[in-house]
């Protein structure tokens, strides 16, 4: 898997994105033969009309980057991604939920997004940084017992971002054939290398081409 640009989220989330910046990072992934673009859901429609042709995925945010809005509005989110291209998207778990130890609450919101992405890929941050080890532990389980698809470490937006230990955690907590994503401070091939090491199957970062160098 070691310098595999097919486990790659390129990935462009900052606010001030201009449509420019979005075809150049759609560019760079189709280039690269990357395996995915993540753009804020305002691009899903625009980046899936022009990676039409490619093989390369289109992936959106939910709930993102707090996490804090309503099971609702994560469901509204996910089904307006999906009708606009999205096969990817990455929700924002709950935070607050989990430090309260409510599982239930955690449980039921994957599944309501599960279940509004359809055949589609869900990908559940858990903002690794804000959390201790039990909570990744137990968060890390909601999201397979919910029926997600992958754990991933970090919005990139909070305290802090991916960490071997993280990764470590959440591979061992999920077994060998679910999904781990790393993202959040990944900026060169040396971290890609850690990543994939710990056990990470998929690498989300904006500096996706220095990844392969």
């Amino acid at each position: 898997m070691m310098n595999n640009p097919g486990i790659i989220d390129h990935t462009l989330l900052k606010p001030d994105a201009t449509e420019s910046d979005i075809a150049r990072l759609c560019d760079e992934a189709e280039e690269l033969a990357m395996g995915a673009v993540c753009v804020n859901p305002k691009w899903v429609e625009f980046c899936a009309r022009r990676l039409s042709e490619t093989n390369v995925k289109v992936c959106t945010v939910v709930g993102f980057p707090l996490g804090a809005c309503t099971t609702d509005v994560k469901v509204f989110e996910t089904e307006k991604a999906v009708a606009a291209g999205a096969t990817e998207i990455d929700m924002v778990i709950d935070i607050g939920a989990v430090k309260e130890g409510d599982w239930e609450t955690v449980r039921r919101e994957i599944e309501s997004v599960k279940a509004a992405a359809g055949k589609n890929t869900v990908k559940v941050i858990l903002e690794v940084c804000l959390l201790d080890e039990k909570q990744i532990i137990a968060s890390s389980r909601a999201a397979v017992k919910a029926g997600a698809d992958f754990v991933k470490t970090s919005t990139g937006f909070s305290s802090g971002g991916a960490t071997v230990e993280a990764v470590k955690l959440m591979r061992k907590t999920v077994g060998e054939n679910f999904g781990v994503k790393a993202a959040g401070g990944i900026r060169n091939a040396a971290d890609y290398r850690a990543m994939v090491e710990a056990g990470a199957s998929r690498i989300g970062a904006s500096a996706g081409k220095a990844l392969l160098g």
